[in-house]
């Protein structure tokens, strides 16, 4: 069966990274037999430049025929002066909508061998395997009415709108009870219910879903407090579950546990498990073009999307591995180098995985 899979390069690093996944990509093609079929498309700032929007029609029809989305990054200091409806920014948020990729995966695994490269001491995150499901198409960033109007006394006010319906509390919860319950059985709900009345909402709704999941032990947290447990002892959470604006905080703080963000996979799927892949860094265009970005997310996302969407878990188990040997063999990219190993550019570290990938 073919795999029609859709690759959205962006902007910044986004087409160096991508370029490495796609490599992987068609060497675990090669090697399993997986008859992908890949296409490439425009979003962001170079569809802006293109085409005059953030996301062309054309892009739009293709996300919506395939069967997976690949993409590396969007945005940059080039679109910066742009309105905020045409910002690059917006493609993304379009493709989650439209495609209703309402349920945000990021793990946060730690490789053994990048202890050292993490910010906190090697026994507070050796270990570490979190998995925060973020709600990806409501909330704040969503909800209606939003802007910037002038009051009466003539001042200038911003406003926006954090609304979720039941529905949707609904929908992610159940995500995130089934992750729990394929995982180690615990999930912490992040809200702020004591100071917001949706989160009182969303608290009350996860509470009320726990009793159809008795194997998951659910439990509560304020965002503030959950923050500051992901510095202090990460390693308490299993999976992790909370609105759109929390869990994109959340989980970059979570990112930086692992070493770098350099290292970090996300999914976005829709309810029937289609999926847009990406790495959880952004498009970094102080480093674009000079070979300094890692690449490993993006691959690492690449597997994801053959586990989770395409459902050919042996070869993610692949690439995974060959990520793993890489490591042990020394080779860092400039993020998550030191002492003692091998910095090598972006590309040296794509080949690199597909050497191991092919001769694993």
């Amino acid at each position: 069966m073919t795999h029609n899979v859709l690759v959205l390069a962006g902007d910044g690093i986004g087409p160096e990274i991508v370029a490495e996944a796609q490599k992987v990509l068609h060497a675990v093609d090669v090697k399993f037999g997986l008859d992908l079929k890949i296409t490439n498309a425009l979003v962001g700032g170079s569809a802006i430049d293109a085409t005059g929007g953030p996301l062309p029609e054309a892009t739009l029809n293709a996300a919506k025929a395939c069967d997976a989305i690949l993409l590396g990054a969007v945005g940059g200091p080039k679109w910066d002066g742009l309105d905020m409806a045409i910002r690059p920014e917006k493609g993304l948020l379009g493709l989650r909508s439209n495609l209703k990729l309402f349920g945000n995966l990021r793990p946060a695994i730690l490789y053994p061998q990048l202890a050292d490269a993490s910010s906190l001491k090697p026994e507070v995150v050796s270990g570490l395997d979190i998995l925060i499901v973020r709600e990806l198409t409501g909330g704040i960033y969503f909800g209606q009415p939003r802007g910037v109007r002038v009051l009466e006394n003539g001042e200038r006010q911003g406003y926006n709108t954090y609304v979720y319906a039941e529905s949707e509390i609904r929908r992610i919860g159940k995500v995130a009870f089934e992750a729990a319950r394929a995982r180690g059985g615990r999930l912490c709900s992040v809200d702020k219910a004591n100071v917001l009345e949706v989160t009182v909402l969303w608290r009350e709704i996860m509470d009320e879903m726990s009793a159809d999941y008795p194997d998951v032990t659910l439990s509560h947290m304020y965002v503030d407090n959950a923050a500051m447990q992901l510095v202090r002892a990460p390693k308490q959470f299993d999976v992790m579950v909370t609105g759109n604006m929390f869990g994109d905080i959340l989980s970059d703080a979570a990112a930086m546990l692992t070493g770098s963000i350099g290292m970090l996979p996300s999914a976005s799927l829709d309810e029937a498990g289609k999926g847009m892949y990406e790495p959880c860094h952004g498009s970094a265009p102080d480093i674009a073009g000079q070979g300094k970005a890692n690449p490993l997310a993006t691959i690492l996302s690449a597997a994801m999307m053959l586990r989770y969407t395409l459902n050919e878990g042996a070869a993610a188990d692949a690439i995974e591995k060959a990520v793993s040997v890489v490591l042990d063999q020394g080779l860092r990219t400039p993020d998550i180098c030191a002492a003692g190993n091998q910095e090598v550019d972006t590309k040296t570290m794509g080949d690199a995985v597909v050497s191991a990938l092919l001769n694993g």
